[in-house]
């Protein structure tokens, strides 16, 4: 048989209980406005592009200072 709550111990579990629901909330509400962003962009007719979007752009990488080795 599970053991009863105190205070502390019920008062934990509501705010837990209130903080999942207000996560699930923000996620429903974020997926919400992403949908609403691609609908727009598919009304606009905004065509996607044509390569692949990449974090290394082409060219030469720059030049960084190296920091001074133990003397």
């Amino acid at each position: 048989m599970p053991e009863a709550l105190g205070k502390i111990g019920f008062i934990t579990s509501v705010l837990y209980g209130i903080g999942v629901s207000l996560g699930l909330a923000l996620l429903w509400f974020m997926e919400i406005m992403r949908n609403a962003y691609f609908h727009m962009l598919d009304r606009l007719n905004v065509k996607p592009r044509r390569r692949s979007a990449s974090a290394f752009p082409p060219g030469q990488p720059r030049k960084r200072p190296q920091p001074p080795g133990p003397n």
